[in-house]
């Protein structure tokens, strides 16, 4: 079965982006290409660590093919294991670089912004966020009930917990590994970066948003709500979380 490998001789990269797949054969090689062109020059380099849940399109096929022609790409493939936030936290568990960051695989989010969250942490940040909720970031890939779902849930978010973050459910992060030698990832889909983000922020964690524009999928399905139903149920598992962080007795 395939896995992560590399060799001792490999130089430690800067940057390590997780890239956690399940049926993305459309996406996943122009997304290795572009993230890889827009870090690979950055300080000490990068590395992509796909996982992947065992796809049934192709797509770990593809990426074992794009890691044997460049060693800066690693496949984990996962047979026993399923899920956005298990395979987020096995790709920062086999990363090596000091900072490390995931996005969706659905070239949603373009990884040309990659350096611009890179700034951050050079400037003193310990995590960046690209952001579509403060100035110079929109969403122009959801219809109108997705875009006013994701706003709603946000504001309440920030109204509930801490107003200073925007995009509570962004998942488009980079931060300095030590954020995740203290904050472990948990939940599912948007709520694990709802839980992350607000603990992140408690522990004293400068976190800087940074804005980009959440573009139409190329290629695929979507792996989340495409309807009000879905929303509205999407939405109604978010509200636990919100309302766990912010009255346990511990804040956590």
């Amino acid at each position: 079965m395939p896995s992560a490998s590399h060799s001792t001789a490999d130089p430690i990269p800067q940057i390590s982006i997780v890239l956690p797949t399940f049926n993305e054969a459309g996406n996943i090689e122009a997304l290795i290409e572009r993230t890889l062109n827009a870090l690979g020059s950055y300080r000490r380099g990068v590395e992509v660590v796909v996982v992947d849940d065992n796809s049934s399109d192709g797509t770990w096929q593809l990426v074992q093919d794009f890691a044997a022609r460049d060693r800066r790409v690693r496949l984990i493939l996962r047979t026993a294991e399923s899920g956005l936030t298990s395979a987020i936290s096995r790709g920062i568990q086999e990363a090596r670089g000091d900072w490390v960051g995931w996005m969706d695989c659905d070239l949603s989010m373009p990884p040309e912004d990659w350096p611009r969250l890179a700034s951050a942490l050079e400037g003193g940040a310990d995590m960046a966020v690209g952001s579509r909720y403060v100035p110079g970031g929109s969403d122009v890939a959801h219809s109108f009930t997705g875009r006013s779902f994701s706003r709603i849930i946000n504001m309440g978010a920030g109204l509930i917990l801490d107003w200073s973050i925007k995009d509570y459910t962004s998942g488009f992060i980079l931060a300095r590994r030590k954020v995740f030698e203290q904050i472990d990832l948990r939940g599912d889909y948007g709520e694990y970066c709802i839980d992350m983000l607000y603990r992140a922020r408690q522990a004293g964690f400068d976190i800087r948003e940074i804005p980009y524009v959440c573009v139409p999928r190329t290629a695929g399905v979507s792996k989340t709500a495409t309807n009000f139903w879905g929303y509205l149920m999407r939405g109604v598992n978010y509200v636990p979380t919100v309302l766990r962080l912010r009255f346990s007795a511990d804040g956590k």
